[in-house]
């Protein structure tokens, strides 16, 4: 879904498919980066017992203003929310029958 919705936007390939790869690939900004990382962070919570380490907060911080952290931190909490429901009631994103 968010590849397809990356693609109409205007994303390239290279981009979409590197995305699973980002920290070994070229193809992403400081900015970018700092985002994927507090990305992970944020979802991967089990990966570390701090969670979300200073380092990776700060580095966000650098590139993004309050307002701009605020969105991304509740951008990636409202996707980990969707996706955990759809793994818990086993929906499959476009298949629902409402």
């Amino acid at each position: 879904m968010h590849a397809k919705a990356a693609r109409k936007a205007g994303e390239s390939e290279e981009r979409v498919f590197a995305v699973a790869a980002w920290r070994e690939m070229p193809y992403f900004s400081d900015g970018e980066r700092a985002a994927l990382a507090l990305t992970d962070a944020q979802t991967r919570l089990a990966d570390r017992s701090d969670q979300v380490p200073d380092a990776i907060w700060d580095t966000a911080a650098e590139h993004f203003d309050e307002t701009q952290l605020v969105a991304l931190v509740l951008d990636i909490a409202t996707v980990n929310l969707w996706n955990r429901l759809n793994i818990a009631t086993r929906q499959v994103v476009g298949e629902q029958s409402w």
